[in-house]
């Protein structure tokens, strides 16, 4: 029997990374807030005396397994409120799962089939150690929902862009994060960190344009090194840019210092053109594709954010053809009404738009298969190869900080702020406003899904506890997506031969 997975993935499911207060989030998301983590390497190699416990112990499926046929001979197996984990089987590893339906000892499922003992107890472990088969005999592993270790911070350090995108929620002026104010914030930060002991801070420079401040997001950056530091801190950073203007100097800069740039790309040409033109109306493209070509030939690859919206949904084909051609990170960020859009209807997308479309590009993938997995990049800030509770850090690990020193609970309402930085711990302040969705209990996807955007939910619906407004699209595309990631582990991947 064969069996198909993703080893290189392996270890990221059982790790705790941190959340990164989704930066328009897109491919630079990481293991977001609230994971569940699981200590359960993948068995391939089973002792004789984990082989005699094997044929003691009775076995079922796992109650929330997801299965769906693939290419007509392979079947997908995952269990997405699990422990998450992807394989591909052959009909007779399939065969031999299905054998599980109803508890059943190894020795029982041995005596009425023809197999290899020592390759179908290996098979066992192994579905076993994936979460597909649960040991009825063995205490279920406790999920680790404890404590997070990084405080993720964004500093709107502008309030200034030289673009206009369309969709932008930010209302655009001059003003910009005083010298003084930046380090408040990041004492700020320090405070909270320290307090609510953790180990590690993330913080993302934004704006605006945060390219513009440059010098000053550097200086920044400086000090929050040095007081992370004499804190006994580690500390990373990104930066969100439209990358229009980013010269090689600064680009060196970036590179010395480890800081990770996120770029905004929405399509090739005018189709990117057409949702975020300059100041004076016309296409930024060209300088954004400038600025990639410089960064791949600087060895600093950045992440692509693309926002979808109805204007370049169907052009999601050609835009993927330039990400994948450059073997670029990425994600798809669905478009999210805001005070500053609502009066552009050409948009805004429906259920059906967004599912077809997405769907149109999936075939493109399809097509032009890529060798490392896309599962973190399909569907809107959805996470398909980590499990998470909450969707982002908003109400447990995240703060924003505006230009002014007021504190959010999130980038995308930074103008409802519940604190400053002068607070002596702004993180309990903003845990305290906190109300938490109660909604999504019974969806198998709700560990990938998380809920969907919660200031998007509360700003349609006014409410926090009900599932998001996008539910129908990601309940569509889960499946299409995991079909991908099957034809990938098949194209790619050697199998577990058992």
């Amino acid at each position: 029997m064969n069996i198909w997975l993703d080893t290189t993935l392996l270890s990221q499911y059982s790790t705790n990374e941190y959340d990164r207060g989704c930066p328009d989030d897109g491919a630079d998301s990481i293991v977001g807030s609230g994971s569940i983590g699981f200590d359960s390497p993948v068995v391939l190699q089973s002792t004789e005396e984990n082989i005699r416990r094997l044929y003691m112990h009775t076995f079922i499926c796992s109650k929330t397994l997801h299965i769906q046929e693939c290419c007509g001979v392979y079947w997908l197996v995952c269990n997405p409120t699990g422990q998450g984990k992807i394989a591909v089987l052959d009909a007779e590893a399939y065969a031999l799962l299905a054998c599980f339906h109803a508890p059943k000892t190894l020795q029982d499922v041995m005596e009425g089939v023809s197999l290899c003992p020592s390759g179908t107890a290996r098979a066992v472990a192994l579905f076993s150690s994936l979460g597909f088969l649960q040991d009825l005999d063995q205490s279920a592993p406790v999920p680790d929902q404890g404590q997070q270790q990084t405080l993720s911070a964004w500093l709107h350090v502008t309030n200034a862009c030289n673009l206009r995108c369309h969709y932008c929620y930010v209302q655009k002026t001059s003003e910009h994060m005083a010298d003084e104010t930046t380090k408040r914030a990041v004492d700020a930060i320090i405070r909270s960190a320290t307090q609510f002991s953790y180990q590690h801070i993330h913080v993302t420079y934004a704006g605006g344009e945060a390219t513009l401040r440059l010098s000053q997001v550097i200086a920044t950056h400086d000090y929050a090194l040095q007081q992370a530091q004499e804190y006994g801190l580690s500390l990373s950073a990104s930066i969100v840019s439209n990358g229009v203007a980013l010269p090689q100097r600064l680009i060196e800069q970036l590179k010395q210092r480890q800081i990770g740039l996120m770029i905004s790309l929405d399509g090739v040409g005018e189709n990117h053109d057409q949702q975020r033109p300059l100041l004076n109306g016309q296409g930024s493209f060209a300088f954004v594709d400038r600025t990639i070509t410089r960064l791949l030939a600087s060895d600093l690859v950045p992440s692509i954010n693309v926002t979808v919206t109805l204007r370049n949904l169907n052009e999601l084909p050609r835009l993927l053809e330039y990400i994948l051609q450059r073997d670029l990170p990425f994600g798809l960020s669905y478009y999210r009404d805001n005070e500053c859009s609502a009066h552009l209807s050409n948009l805004q997308f429906t259920d059906a738009h967004m599912i077809s479309g997405m769907c149109a590009a999936f075939t493109y993938i399809e097509h032009h298969l890529p060798r490392r997995s896309l599962l973190g990049s399909l569907i809107d800030k959805a996470s398909m190869s980590t499990l998470r509770q909450y969707k982002c850090g908003v109400g447990r690990n995240y703060l924003v900080i505006d230009q002014r020193g007021g504190i959010a609970k999130c980038h995308a309402d930074i103008t409802r702020t519940v604190t400053t930085i002068d607070a002596d711990n702004p993180l309990q302040v903003i845990r305290e406003d906190r109300k938490d969705k109660e909604g999504c209990r019974s969806c198998e996807w709700r560990y990938w899904c998380s809920g969907g955007c919660p200031m998007l939910t509360y700003r349609l619906t006014g409410r926090n506890d009900i599932k998001s407004p996008n539910c129908a699209i990601y309940k569509a595309l889960f499946p299409e997506a995991l079909r991908l990631e099957a034809l990938r582990l098949l194209k790619y991947e050697e199998p577990i031969v058992l």
